[in-house]
């Protein structure tokens, strides 16, 4: 059997005659093939290019006759052009063409309108499938910059699910965000349909389907953590209006940053109703800095190391809890096939550093707000997506920060990090797990401050106070010196973006032994007394 490909120029009258030849031919010879491929005229030099160096021809005109080689595969072998095609016909076959020139020119014609047609069609198509619409808030931070690559990829919605990126952010920013969208477009991914700006208010979350809160940032000085606190909920209650009105029904939300995440989640819930099952916080990126932690103490990668649970408040008052932990693939005298895990806190001998200096290194990262740089945030909120969308790791637990529904005895009506599992498109609380129980004065330290804060932010509540047990009144009673201040120092002012670090030093307990859940147990089952807290509140930078 022979079979022949024909290319050319859907506008090219050489193309047109030829075509008509091996139509005659394939029509009258039952073992004479003939596949057609035509190109608009703006991209014919280009395809043609990239063919003839693909296969290593030479060849620059319209049209381009190769021949398939069906019994021994391989790259095909080029017959040449519109004469050699000829030449060809009437050697072999004793066929050749009588076409006018007029006729010629004519059927051409009609071949660029039908290539014309054919290529709306196939829009038509993929418009009637459409894009999923994914918009991103602050857009010209870091991490919008650092998780469009991600979503790109095809990793997180999959190889085959196209995707339109919306940037919104305020008008001042559009210039950041042209930038930006021209960038996007650059990548040249096979998934990105479309990328846009937005920066009118009312246009936003249009037919959204998702859509990533990141953390926003303002020039506007704050004069107390009460400001900054209320700061938060204009903009929550604007973007859950547009929600409400312009995005999808089937929408998902997921908040992410490094400053009033679970409030700002919350705020959400309560502006945009009807969405609040389908509000999330990012967890994993605190997860995974204490993940991390672990893995330079035991040498390790911190991939290898799963179920790390976040308690309570992502950018505050939270807890890491290290019960649930195992590690895989671990180097040591004892070794297992991959599946082989073993828990974290069996290989850790040195009970003072689980207390003490891995307590005080995420302290440290979070009251400066480093453990959520770009990159970490970025990757944080792609990865919940992906799970979100397409299933965490069996058995894997994760932490993700949702609206209580009294849950391990948490108060309902709050968003608190606690343990889940990614399925079916959804996530579910898992509440079957054993040995995970919280101390009464831990739960309270962790839930009064995110009660406080949504209650400050809400105008219900003036002052926010810190949650201090009955043992940190009792060392307060015993200090025998206290710092002054005027009015002038009351007064100061502190930016929106740092320094609020310093209003929170008090929060953080004098000794580190109020820092572990602890039954008297020895550091040979610390495993079940190894819930650590990382006491601050991190304001946005």
């Amino acid at each position: 059997m022979a079979k022949f490909v024909l290319a050319g120029r859907a506008d090219c009258p050489y193309y047109a005659k030829a075509e008509l030849v091996a139509d005659y031919l394939q029509k009258n010879l039952p073992d004479f093939r003939i596949h057609k491929i035509t190109q608009h005229p703006h991209v014919w030099e280009e395809w043609l290019k990239a063919l003839c160096e693909k296969n290593k021809w030479s060849h620059k005109n319209s049209p381009i006759i190769w021949r398939e080689l069906l019994d021994r595969g391989g790259k095909g072998l080029l017959l040449g052009g519109y004469n050699e095609f000829l030449e060809y016909a009437q050697l072999y076959y004793g066929v050749t063409s009588s076409m006018t020139t007029e006729l010629m020119t004519m059927v051409a014609q009609e071949n660029l309108g039908t290539h014309i047609e054919k290529e709306l069609e196939e829009e038509s198509q993929k418009g009637l499938i459409g894009p999923l619409q994914v918009w991103i808030t602050s857009a010209s931070s870091l991490a919008c910059y650092n998780l469009i690559p991600i979503l790109t990829s095809g990793e997180v919605f999959g190889k085959h699910t196209e995707i339109s990126i919306n940037l919104f952010d305020h008008k001042q920013a559009e210039e950041d965000l042209k930038i930006l969208m021209r960038e996007a477009q650059d990548l040249a991914s096979p998934i990105l349909r479309s990328v846009s700006i937005c920066t009118r208010a009312e246009e936003a979350f249009c037919q959204a389907q998702v859509i990533i809160v990141l953390d926003h940032s303002t020039d506007r000085e704050v004069y107390s953590l009460e400001d900054c606190i209320r700061s938060r909920a204009p903009l929550c209650q604007l973007y859950g209006s547009l929600i409400e009105k312009n995005a999808h029904d089937s929408v998902r939300i997921i908040v992410g940053g490094k400053s009033f995440v679970n409030l700002k989640t919350a705020l959400l819930m309560r502006y945009a109703p009807n969405f609040s099952r389908n509000i999330i916080a990012v967890a994993l990126g605190a997860e995974g800095q204490a993940k991390a932690t672990l893995a330079r103490k035991l040498k390790t990668t911190p991939s290898c190391i799963k179920d790390v649970i976040i308690w309570g408040n992502i950018s505050g008052n939270n807890y890491v809890d290290l019960r649930k932990a195992k590690i895989y693939r671990y180097e040591s005298a004892v070794w297992g096939p991959p599946d082989y895990s073993r828990p974290v806190l069996s290989l850790i001998f040195d009970s003072e550093w689980v207390n003490r200096d891995f307590v005080i290194t995420l302290k440290t990262l979070t009251a400066t707000g480093r453990q959520f740089g770009g990159i970490l945030a970025a990757h944080s909120i792609a990865t919940t997506l992906k799970y979100w969308f397409h299933g965490s790791p069996p058995g894997e637990i994760v932490s993700l920060g949702v609206l209580s529904e009294g849950q391990f005895g948490i108060p309902e009506g709050i968003v608190f990090s606690m343990p889940v599992k990614f399925e079916n498109g959804t996530w579910v609380v898992l509440t079957d797990l054993k040995d995970i129980e919280i101390s009464e004065q831990i739960m309270t330290r962790m839930t009064s401050d995110l009660i406080q804060e949504k209650l400050v932010a809400l105008g219900e509540l003036i002052n926010f106070q810190p949650y201090q047990s009955e043992a940190d009144l009792a060392k307060e009673d015993k200090k025998t010196t206290s710092p002054t201040t005027d009015d002038n120092e009351e007064h100061q002012k502190f930016s929106d973006v740092s320094d609020y670090k310093d209003l929170f030093a008090g929060l953080i307990p004098v000794e580190e032994k109020d820092l572990v859940m602890s039954d008297g147990k020895s550091v040979e089952d610390k495993a079940t007394s190894a819930v650590l807290l990382v006491t601050t509140h991190v304001v946005q930078s």
